[in-house]
């Protein structure tokens, strides 16, 4: 078996869809003995894992499957190694930055809790 990073992408609609277009862009592992085979399971997953609620509002929100963007054969896996890289041209650079030290802060804060625990 082979290993692959699978790019799944899904489309997110809130109510009538007004509003800045959002998609949600999910990397997974997929075990596979080939390319095809990969490709295959990773749509399976993007069909099977598509869904819809009703928000607070009573707007339904939906998850709805585009495609698979990307497949990637991962032949060794290393201590360390990239599985995926993008680059961002965010509108607010400040806001962007102060978003990533948040999660950042968060992290490193869940840690210290759970070694206190």
């Amino acid at each position: 078996m082979t290993w692959f990073v699978a790019k799944i992408v899904y489309q997110i609609i809130c109510g009538q869809g007004i509003h800045a277009p959002q998609y949600d862009e999910q990397l997974r592992l997929i075990s596979a003995t080939t390319r095809q085979e990969a490709l295959t399971k990773a749509a399976a997953i993007g069909q099977q894992e598509q869904y819809s609620f009703l928000n607070q509002k009573r707007e339904l929100v939906e998850w709805r499957f585009i495609n698979v963007s990307e497949l990637n054969t991962l032949d060794d896996l290393k201590d360390g190694m990239e599985l995926y890289s993008r680059v961002e041209e965010p509108e607010n650079e400040a806001n962007y930055v102060a978003l990533l030290q948040m999660k950042a802060s968060q992290l490193q804060a869940q840690k210290v809790f759970e070694l206190n625990l």
